[in-house]
């Protein structure tokens, strides 16, 4: 179960699609469907399990609600709680999807929005394992009555703006982003592993023009990359309000444009 689907807002919210009553979908002409993808995995020693799950409802949640307001009609999927984690398949119970069965989950979800007539699904991934544009050029070319598009969104601000140490899993920016969203689900930093990762001894891999899978219980102790130390509730809040917001304009932008008219 998603964040999004366990705690429901107090009022319900008309472009959360788990909140929504069919009364309210048939009255309403949805242009941008948002499909949160998420993944069920270790975050050192400080984060849950549900970390990119939690994530995934805030952001899209927060990014369809700014939308909304300036009159876009965005609705917002369940996110779906397990992602490509085959470089971690001997940490126990993190959870794999393989790419391959990706693509069958989202061809039956497109299909769905491609016979009911709605025109465009941004898939809102929040996990660095997932990469869903080969997929999405796939069913582009087989369902081109929608159009496709993703976006990570822990990408959508510069983190250079908000953290000093680097790092991707469990980090200063994934720490800080649960302060804000669930304090209550995060361990004291003092329990926190330094988050320290080894790096491949092939140069190409290493700079990053050249890529393999980094085989995680190779690389860290503690399963996070990036030492979370600096962060805060107050930086998390920071990062997540511009990300959203630039989520939130692109989301705006998408519902009004022309598919078939994107280029100047």
């Amino acid at each position: 179960m998603s964040a999004q689907s366990a705690s429901p807002s107090a009022v319900p919210r008309p472009y959360i699609l788990a909140e929504t009553t069919w009364k309210t979908v048939r009255e309403t002409k949805y242009e941008v469907v948002v499909l949160p993808w998420g993944a069920t995995e270790a975050h050192n020693y400080h984060l849950p399990y549900a970390t990119d799950n939690f994530q995934c409802d805030y952001v899209a949640a927060e990014a369809a609600r700014k939308a909304w307001e300036q009159g876009a009609k965005v609705v917002v999927l369940p996110t779906i709680p397990f992602g490509v984690n085959t470089g971690q398949l001997d940490i126990t119970l993190d959870m794999n999807l393989n790419p391959s069965t990706q693509l069958l989950i989202l061809r039956d979800i497109v299909q769905v929005l491609a016979r009911q007539g709605l025109p465009k699904l941004v898939v809102l991934n929040g996990h660095g394992g997932n990469d869903f544009r080969q997929i999405l050029r796939e069913l582009q070319a087989e369902f081109p009555t929608v159009f496709l598009s993703t976006l990570n969104w822990f990408r959508a601000a510069d983190r250079s703006q908000f953290f000093q140490a680097p790092g991707d899993h469990a980090d200063a920016l994934e720490t800080s982003a649960m302060l804000h969203i669930a304090p209550q689900l995060v361990r004291p930093l003092v329990e926190a592993g330094d988050g320290a990762a080894r790096q491949f001894r092939i140069r190409a891999l290493r700079q990053g023009w050249a890529w393999a899978q980094r085989e995680w219980s190779q690389v860290s102790a503690d399963t996070g990359v990036g030492n979370p130390a600096e962060a805060t509730a107050e930086q998390g809040r920071a990062f997540l309000e511009a990300a959203t917001t630039n989520i939130g304009q692109f989301l705006v932008e998408l519902a009004a444009a022309d598919p078939h008219d994107l280029y100047e």
